[in-house]
């Protein structure tokens, strides 16, 4: 009869969601609570001597300050673990198992790397630790390279601990659990656990869990899970519904009211603030074979409706798919805008006519235009040329969009729209005056393309004598506090909010002096 074990990731892929800050106080009561519930393993958290801390964090600078800051007091009948991913940390450096510290250690590697990996697994071995194989995205070995990689194992790894499949982009299916279950099964060692990580990309980690516990082996079997699923992107297992699954029909005795007690206490505040769970973006990663942060990178620019960015995802080249590359993803955004150019230089001419030496109203959509109702209409009575940007609040003289769903809108009140090329390219409409995408965005590490954005530059580059600023609010990551329109709210981190706030208040400081600017609204922006 084979065992089956379960190990919660809570602290290291759960870590994923905040940057790994859970804080020691948080650290403290996580452990204590994983520990009450009698699970089997409990991964400690990432060593990487670059990016790690000495403590208040689950992302560690090496082994040795996980016993001197953390773990304190190891509970019998616990395996307690870390992970280092391939060329994070040097294993030269890895001192000597001791009873007080971590008892063994999982290897994340990409599949070009796996020999190296496997070289490192022996002297992690040798230097008296449990050793878990982890090849990620395991879908992408053909049945060859699969063997190969076990039959090496077999002969240079026959004490390593275990070896898993990792779904490491959420795209497995049942069909393909049990086909690298019976490719594994029948290659691995029997001395070896055979172990499954899942992400929640499509909703199916329970299934596939159950797929796993359900194919028919006498060998030992590990789940990873995390409590309330608590991971990167979609999640993970969730640990409390895989007790409860194991206490029913396994004959198990976790104990889930301490994970319920940690969900209340901590496990809950985080998610408030940091979200992970099943999103249509982190669906479009999966069923596009990438690495989820690609989905979130374009769908948190909140510029682009969900059918472009799913577009977007299916023009990522393969060999970029695996990890994420910021400026390849910056560049293929600006690509696929800027191939939607246009000549503008009549539409700006036209613009000039009726711009240049005048006051300008702009009326973003922050929510302070709610409350401040009369006295941004006082000023539409002025002598004043009015632009909205991306909402329909006021009645004013333009509304410059930047969303597809608002340019729509526009055309069917026959209002006069402003509107960049990536959105409009080929309408022709006496009331639409497309500007040139590229001419009126700031490139730079990442690319800013908002309303306000090309705004702004507008109507320094029109020459207007004053830009007069509603709804220009800054950004929270409190998200009922962005915008007067709850459908245009998306999650922003604090330290998301922190950028965008810099870079608005120096944009604006900037274009301050050579056109004069009135904030009508409180802002963050204004200094």
């Amino acid at each position: 009869m084979n065992s089956i074990k379960i190990l919660d990731v809570t602290l290291r892929d759960g870590g994923c969601v905040n940057d790994f800050n859970f804080g020691q106080a948080y650290m403290d009561t996580i452990l204590s609570h994983l520990e009450a519930s009698g699970v089997d393993y409990i991964e400690l958290g990432y060593i990487d001597e670059k990016n790690g801390s000495e403590q208040g964090r689950t992302q560690y600078r090496s082994e040795q300050v996980i016993p001197t800051y953390f773990l304190k007091n190891k509970k019998p009948g616990i395996t307690y673990v870390a992970m280092i991913d391939y060329g994070k940390f040097d294993i030269g450096k890895l001192q000597p198992r001791t009873d007080e510290g971590i008892d063994g250690i999982r290897m994340a590697f990409h599949k070009k790397n796996w020999n190296d990996a496997i070289s490192l697994g022996r002297k992690i071995i040798d230097k008296g630790y449990m050793f878990f194989i982890q090849p990620m995205l395991t879908m992408r070995y053909t049945d060859a390279e699969l063997i190969e990689l076990i039959d090496t194992i077999n002969n240079k790894l026959p004490d390593a601990a275990g070896f898993y499949a990792v779904d490491s982009f959420g795209e497995m299916r049942n069909n393909d659990v049990i086909r690298l279950m019976h490719i594994i099964d029948h290659n691995l060692l029997p001395s070896m656990a055979l172990g499954f990580h899942s992400h929640n990309n499509l909703q199916l980690s329970y299934s596939n869990a159950m797929t796993l516990l359900n194919f028919p082996t006498n060998r030992n079997l590990m789940l990873d899970s995390s409590v309330m699923g608590m991971g990167k992107g979609a999640g993970n297992l969730n640990t409390e519904l895989l007790m409860e699954h194991l206490n029913l029909y396994y004959g198990k005795s976790y104990k889930t009211y301490p994970l319920m007690e940690l969900i209340d206490q901590v496990i809950n505040v985080i998610h408030k603030d940091l979200y992970w769970g099943y999103a249509v973006e982190y669906y479009l990663s999966s069923i596009n074979r990438c690495t989820p942060s690609y989905a979130s990178h374009f769908y948190n620019k909140h510029m682009l409706p969900i059918d472009q960015v799913a577009e977007l995802l299916g023009m990522i080249a393969e060999e970029k798919k695996i990890s994420f590359d910021r400026n390849y993803a910056e560049q293929l955004y600006l690509d696929y805008n800027a191939k939607k150019s246009s000549d503008d230089t009549e539409t700006i001419k036209e613009l000039r006519e009726k711009l240049t030496g005048k006051r300008v109203l702009l009326i973003a959509p922050g929510k302070s235009i709610t409350t401040v109702w009369d006295k941004i209409t006082d000023v539409l009575l002025e002598n004043v040329v009015s632009i909205s940007l991306n909402n329909f609040e006021f009645n004013t003289d333009y509304i410059l969009t930047t969303r597809t769903e608002i340019f729509n809108e526009a055309l069917t009140k026959d209002l006069h729209i402003i509107v960049p090329s990536n959105v409009a390219k080929n309408s022709d409409a006496d009331n639409v005056n497309i500007i040139d995408y590229e001419k009126w965005i700031i490139k730079g590490e990442k690319t800013y393309d908002s309303s306000g954005v090309m705004s702004l530059l507008l109507m320094k580059a029109l020459g207007v004598k004053e830009i007069m600023l509603a709804g220009f609010d800054g950004f929270s990551a409190n998200i009922n506090e962005n915008y007067y329109d709850k459908t245009m709210r998306k999650p922003v981190t604090d330290e998301q909010a922190k950028q965008r706030n810099k870079f608005y208040r120096e944009l604006i400081n900037e274009i301050n002096k050579t056109v004069k600017m009135i904030f009508i609204t409180e802002s963050v922006y204004k200094d």
